[in-house]
This record gives structure tokens, C-alpha cells and sequence, in this order.
């Protein structure tokens, strides 16, 4: 049986109940279950900005052929229409429900961009597109099938540290991890955006005959397709129900200074100072982790950093901003332990100890979707950090980065990970937006580890996590960059330089650090972090001094030469500041990323949909980052429609070819739209 109700579709057959209903311009929403009712859980989704008037036209079977069940009209009446089939239009999108329940989505041409799977009648595989599988305890393991073309292309999807650009191919896991961001939405070259409204653990499988979704867990399967003429179009109708970024605030719009870890007040200060006597701009400094005295007390370790407010101060009179790094852990022996895992604000296990994670102590993570954990958390950050004048919150570890990744052990007050786990992240900035919100901040940012959609909504900057300090590691960032963009999060950066090894002494290790700082040169934000070598030892035995640290990591640790570099690139983002803003404001207004694909701007050149090493600093600036040692000339494509002028000579070049650019140490290959 299918009927339409209100403004929504619905079929029932056996024990399945299907629901599509017209969910923003151009989209639809789908959900299904073998529950009593469509649950109402909008996870990501945000509701409509405005009211849709969908078309439906129900048919059913007379005499061998298809009629109208009644005439096709606009769905503004409670009158209900039954029949066999249906198809439903909401501008640029429909979609057909066959007397099976298949389902086939079309644009406004009539193409088909998406095909629910149809095995082959005359095989006895027995192959079902959509199932819903019982679990014990009531909920399902869910998958949905569809019919792939070849030549599709897909994008997006969030960030994985495999290098694949278009995704056609590709195996993804749908769970978070350090350095991984699940953020399931996907753009396809077809003219469609298909988001995966679930937080739970699962998969995907973008295959040559068959795309592949499955959640592990789960009370219903739910979607949301949108289309569009263009790659803006489309993830602007997804950044419209997903949420779109506050503005970003001045101060990120320019330099950020970080290492592993500044051990004292007096060390952090001084590099400030130093950057101030050079005259180069600082917006932003950061007290890495173990700044505290235990994971879970969430203020400054009095012995290490005895005057936060005085710091404050001084930083904010040379015109830099305090970062300060916040875990979502807590040692066992915190002072609040006890009264948090008695209230239920922290993670539980559903065999062995409540150890979530080993750093210095054993510790638990907080329960980031119980409100009430969040209300107590932003209440020590509040008095410990807001109230001394700190406005910027690190949020490390938030996938969360359990020691051991068994997810099915591990259950929050929303459901078991496996249900709902890859919100986490989102729930973790949203403590800190909120808090930051009633406080009266009107523009938040948070630099956070990990994201799902509708992080954008909260403030969040993603970093690309601990990655490897190597040549193949910045390939591989560009890649994530993009993919993050078209995956609806405008705000991202990496460690310049990777995190993780680094021998400042190593000549091979500066020259990769002067090229990742050229490349974050034209990141959303330019930000130098790592974990550097020569170590240094803990400076105590208790509190924070127990922590050790990394060798130095500021502009001038890499000898005068290197720093003059840097500091040139640092001018130049100085430079680009009234583009940045713009850009930024962008972003705020309408979700577009800030650097983007080339095919973001030109998807009529076929050339561009392969091309990874190369991005879009907003629509006019294309920058073509220095991935090899000692390479100092590199090919440019240079994308066709428009003429292009080389920064660093003036050149001009039409577009549509290939160019060979001179890359010397100091300089990135960037042309300039003409025009």
C-alpha cells in the first residue's frame, strides 16, 4: 500500500513502513524502519527553512497499465490517495517508487542520478537493495543498495589519510578516528549530493556496479538526496540543512604558533615576545595539553603557569590571543572523579574496567552527549579559562581516541557507540559553542581533532590530526583538505609540518616544513604545530611537569635562512587578509569552503574532476603546492574558461594547459583568475 499523507509519501508492506517527504529546495528526505513508527531523530538535519510543496501523483494497476489514483496536484490537502506506485517531485528532484518500493531518483531532465539495486529476476541470488536486519534488543543492522555508474565521480565524505581524491572505487569506514573525520555526505558528478543521516558505526563501499551504506546499528534506515546544476549548488543546499559556520573571528584569519608542548608560562610568553620583537604578527599562541596538573581539573598548574591572567594580558597588549588545549578526559585520581562516574557523566564499558584511555594516568572520557556532563565541563573551562580572559578552546582527542578502537564496548547516555558514536565530536564543540553563546560571544571558533555534519554549525576547525611528518603525509593533506570542503566543513588546517617525528636538525625535515608552510600559507587557517625532535625530558614529578615535551618549533629554530622564508609567507597571509575575511564571510553566509576543488568552479573541464595536487583559494586564486624533495619546477594545469596570471613572474597563460612552473624553496606556484 502507498499513500500520500500531508505533505509526505509513505508505503507500508510487509512490517516495513517507507517515508519521503520533501526536506529543503531540491532534496528529499527518506527514512524506513520495521518499527511501529518513523522515528523523529533529525541527528544533523536541521528542519526546513521554509515550508515545500511537493508534487505527488499516485498510481495504481487497472486493466494491465498504469492510472493516476487521482489527479496529479500539489500536496496541500489531508485527503489520502492509495494505490501501487507513486513518484514524487520537489524542484530539481523526484523520485519513483515502483510497485516493488524501489526507489529511482531523477533530476529535472528526467535522468536518472541514483537507482535503488534490482537483481537480475532471472538469478536466484536473492540480493535485497534495502534491509533492515534484527539485532538483539529491538534495533537493526541496516544497508542500502544502489545501482552505480562507471564514469560516476564522488567527493567528499570527510577525511581519510589514504590519498584517494575521487572516491569511485573506494572502501570507506564510517567511524572516527585520530586523524579520521566520518562526515558521511558525498557529492557525485552526476548532479547529486546523497547525505547518510547516521551516527552510527557502519561503512560504506563506493563499487564499479554498486554504491553500498550500512549501519551496524541502527532503529531505521534514513537519507538525504539532494540536486542541483553545479558542485556549489548542491553542497550549498546540503551546508542550508546541515548548518553553516558562524563568522570567523579576526584573530583567524592570520598566523597561529603552536608546539609540543610549552612547559611553563614563562617559555610560552617568551616566544611571543620574540615574535613580537622580529615584528612578525602573531594572532594566536597555544598552551598545549598537560598544561594542568591531572586530565579532568581543567585549569593551569599553579607551579608551571602561576599567573594566567597577567599572561592574558600581556599577550593580548603585542596583539596575540591564548589557546588552550581541553581533553574530554579524566584521571582516575582527579578530584572530580568520583562524582562524575556516579552521575553517569562519563563513557561506560560494557565488559572490563572503566579505563577509556591510558596517557599519563588512567583515565575515563565525559559522556559529551549527556547535557548535563557538558553543563559541568563548561563550568570548570568557564571559571578556570573564560573568566581569565581566555575566548579559544583546543579541543583535542575528540573522535574520542579510545586506547583500544572496540567500539561495540563502549556505550553513551544517547546509545551504544555503535548506534551513535561518530557524533561524538559534534557534541564536544557544542559544549563549548553553547557555553560560549550564553556567555555572549558572538563569534566562536574551537580547533577540534575530529567532526561529523553539522560541526561547521558549531565553530569547528578540523585539523587532520597526529599525521606523519613526511613529503607523502602533505600529498595526502591537500587531498583531505578538499575532501573536507566538499564534505560541508569550510574550516580546516593541518600541523604544518606533520605532528608526528622531525628532526629539526634534518635538512631533508626543513625543507619539508618551508613547503607545508607554503601550502598553509592557503589553508582556511595557517597554523605551525608538531612534535618535534631533539625530546626534552619532564621538568618535574608531579602535576604537569611529568609531561615531556618536543624540541622547538618556531619560525626561527630552523636557522635565519628558513625563518626568512617563513616570515615572507607569514607577510604574505598578512597580505590576504581582506580576501580571507571575504572568503570567511562567505562561508558564513552561503557554507561555500574556502579552498576548493578545481572542478568546484569549472566542472565543465573534464581534466580537472582527477586533478588533487592543485586547489582554489576561493574563486580566483589557484595554488599548486610543492609535494617532492628537492623538486623545484613542477606542471601546472591550469583549468579552461579562463586566462591566468603567475604570481611570481606575471606570466600570462590561457587556460586549458598544462604549464611549467619554477618552484625555488621560497616559492608556491600560484595563478590569478584574469578577470
Amino acid at each position: 500500500m502507498i499513500y500520500q499523507e500531508g505533505r509526505k509519501l509513505i508505503r507500508i508492506w510487509k512490517g516495513e513502513r517507507l517515508q519521503i517527504e520533501a526536506f529543503h529546495k531540491n532534496s528529499l528526505r527518506v527514512r524506513a524502519t520495521r518499527l511501529s513508527g518513523i522515528q523523529d531523530e533529525d541527528w544533523a538535519l536541521l528542519p526546513p527553512e521554509e515550508e515545500m510543496q511537493p508534487e505527488i501523483t499516485i498510481f495504481y494497476k487497472e486493466n494491465g497499465t498504469e492510472e493516476e489514483a487521482e489527479e496529479k496536484r500539489k500536496v496541500n490537502s489531508a485527503v489520502i490517495n492509495r494505490g501501487d506506485s507513486a513518484k514524487m517531485a520537489n524542484g530539481k528532484i523526484s523520485v519513483d517508487v515502483t510497485k516493488e518500493g524501489k526507489l529511482v531518483f531523477r533530476n529535472q531532465k528526467g535522468d536518472i542520478l541514483l537507482a535503488e539495486y534490482e537483481a537480475d529476476r532471472s538469478t536466484s541470488l536473492g540480493i535485497r537493495s534495502r534491509e533492515l536486519k534484527m539485532l538483539a534488543g529491538g534495533n537493526f543492522r541496516a544497508s542500502m543498495k544502489f545501482a552505480s555508474d562507471p564514469q560516476e565521480k564522488l567527493y567528499g565524505m570527510g577525511q581519510y589519510q589514504n590519498g584517494i581524491f575521487n572516491l569511485k572505487g573506494s572502501f570507506l569506514e564510517l567511524a572516527q578516528r585520530n586523524s579520521q573525520a566520518s562526515v558521511p555526505f558525498v557529492y557525485s558528478s552526476l548532479g547529486y549530493g546523497f547525505f547518510w543521516n547516521n551516527p552510527g558505526i557502519g561503512r560504506v563501499s563506493f563499487g564499479k556496479n554498486m554504491t553500498e551504506w550500512e549501519a551496524q546499528n541502527t532503529k531505521q534506515i534514513d537519507f538525504w538526496i539532494t540536486a542541483g546544476d553545479s558542485p556549489a549548488e548542491i553542497l550549498q543546499q546540503y551546508m542550508a540543512v546541515t548548518g553553516k559556520p558562524p563568522m570567523m573571528p579576526e584573530y583567524g584569519l592570520g598566523f597561529w604558533q603552536c608546539k609540543l608542548r610549552y612547559q611553563t608560562q614563562e617559555e610560552l610568553l617568551e616566544v611571543a615576545r620574540e615574535y613580537h620583537r622580529r615584528g612578525i604578527p602573531l594572532d594566536v599562541i597555544v598552551a598545549d595539553f598537560f598544561h594542568w596538573t591531572l586530565e579532568g581539573t581543567w585549569d593551569f598548574d599553579p607551579k608551571y603557569w602561576p599567573d594566567p591572567e597577567a599572561m592574558v594580558r600581556e599577550l593580548d597588549s603585542m596583539g596575540t590571543r591564548l589557546m588552550v588545549s581541553v581533553w574530554p578526559t579524566v584521571a582516575v585520581n582527579a578530584p572530580d572523579y568520583k562524582y562524575m562516574e556516579e552521575n553517569g557523566f562519563l563513557v561506560q564499558t560494557e565488559n572490563g574496567v572503566k579505563i577509556t584511555m591510558l596517557m599519563i594516568d588512567p583515565t575515563s572520557f565525559v559522556d559529551m552527549t549527556n547535557p548535563d556532563a557538558r553543563r559541568f565541563v563548561w563550568n570548570r573551562l568557564k571559571k578556570n579559562y573564560y573568566d581569565r580572559g581566555i575566548r579559544l578552546f583546543w579541543l583535542d582527542v575528540a573522535e574520542p581516541e579510545y586506547s583500544s578502537y572496540d567500539f561495540e564496548n563502549y556505550r553513551y547516555l544517547q546509545g551504544p557507540v555503535t548506534e551513535v558514536g561518530n557524533m561524538y565530536p559534534l557534541w564536544y564543540t557544542k559544549m563549548v559553542y553553547d557555553g560560549m553563546k550564553e556567555a555572549g560571544e558572538e563569534e566562536v571558533v574551537s580547533l577540534v581533532r575530529c567532526a561529523w555534519a553539522g560541526s561547521q554549525r558549531y565553530g569547528a576547525l578540523v585539523w587532520s590530526g597526529d599525521i606523519p611528518s613526511t613529503f607523502e603525509s602533505l600529498k595526502i593533506q591537500i587531498v583531505c583538505g578538499l575532501q573536507m570542503a566538499m564534505a560541508g566543513i569550510p574550516w580546516w588546517t593541518t600541523d604544518i609540518g606533520g605532528f608526528i617525528g622531525g628532526d629539526i636538525r634534518d635538512p631533508k625535515f626543513q625543507e619539508l616544513l618551508i613547503r607545508w608552510f607554503e601550502y598553509g600559507t592557503f589553508c582556511p587557517v595557517m597554523r605551525l604545530h608538531g612534535n618535534r625532535k631533539p625530546y626534552r625530558e619532564p621538568i618535574g614529578c608531579n602535576g604537569g611537569g611529568r609531561c615531556a615535551s618536543g624540541a622547538e618549533n618556531e619560525i626561527w629554530s630552523y636557522g635565519e635562512e628558513n625563518c626568512g622564508i617563513m616570515k615572507k609567507y607569514i607577510g604574505i597571509r598578512e597580505r590576504m587578509r581582506p580576501l580571507t575575511r571575504k572568503l570567511m564571510e562567505e562561508a558564513s553566509s552561503t557554507g561555500a569552503p574556502v579552498m576548493r576543488p578545481l572542478f568546484y568552479h569549472f566542472p565543465e573541464d573534464e581534466r580537472v574532476w582527477e586533478i588533487s595536487d592543485e586547489f582554489l583559494f576561493g574563486e580566483n586564486l589557484l595554488v599548486a603546492p610543492v609535494t617532492e624533495y628537492l623538486q623545484r619546477e613542477r606542471d601546472v594545469y591550469l583549468p579552461a574558461g579562463a586566462g591566468w596570471q603567475e604570481q611570481e613572474t606575471g606570466r600570462i597563460y590561457e587556460g586549458g594547459q598544462t604549464v611549467r612552473a619554477d618552484a625555488p624553496l621560497d616559492v608556491i606556484p600560484v595563478f590569478e583568475r584574469i578577470g
